[in-house]
């Protein structure tokens, strides 16, 4: 089962925006942990990165367009991640409401049949960009309607798994 979905906020002021995706991964927690800590696993399926999940470690990807520096807000092996992202604008750079500055939050539970439930929330998104534009420059490279199938898939959801062996 997966569901994706936009959950906004139609408060005043700063109210967060978020897009929320939420997998149910055939695979044990501990792998779906490696496939979002270790930067190589990471950079498969997002980008280049010098992640260490460790609270108040800052670590960067190299976005496409402009570098993202993170900083570790809360980590608990195997159930939970959540960090900051900051979007830099780089000089000469496309014109934008100003720069993201965002939390991801990747919660992990462990399911009946061993597998994971994967909840991916990233607060403070879909107010600053376009929601297909948001998917695509952040690496989420969800796939909408690939496979004939009325609910969004990860495309990349194997390749991750994988390579987290």
């Amino acid at each position: 089962m997966k569901k994706a979905g936009l959950a906004a906020n139609d408060g005043q002021g700063d109210a967060a925006d978020a897009l929320e995706f939420e997998y149910e991964l055939a695979e044990p927690p501990e792998k779906v942990w490696r496939a979002l800590t270790i930067p190589e696993l990471l950079a498969a399926w997002m980008m280049p990165n010098d992640i260490s999940p460790e609270i108040g470690n800052r670590f960067a990807f190299a976005g496409p367009d402009t570098p993202i520096e993170c900083e570790i807000l809360d980590a608990e092996p195997e159930r939970l991640l959540r960090y900051s992202w900051r979007e830099r604008s780089q000089p000469g750079g496309a014109a934008r409401q100003g720069p993201l500055d965002s939390t991801v939050t990747f919660t992990l539970a462990r399911t009946v049949s061993g597998g994971t439930h994967l909840r991916i929330v990233h607060d403070g998104f879909a107010r600053k960009t376009m929601p297909a534009v948001a998917m695509a420059g952040a690496g989420c490279r969800v796939s909408l309607g690939a496979n004939r199938s009325s609910k969004p898939i990860a495309a990349n959801t194997p390749r991750l798994l994988l390579r987290a062996a």
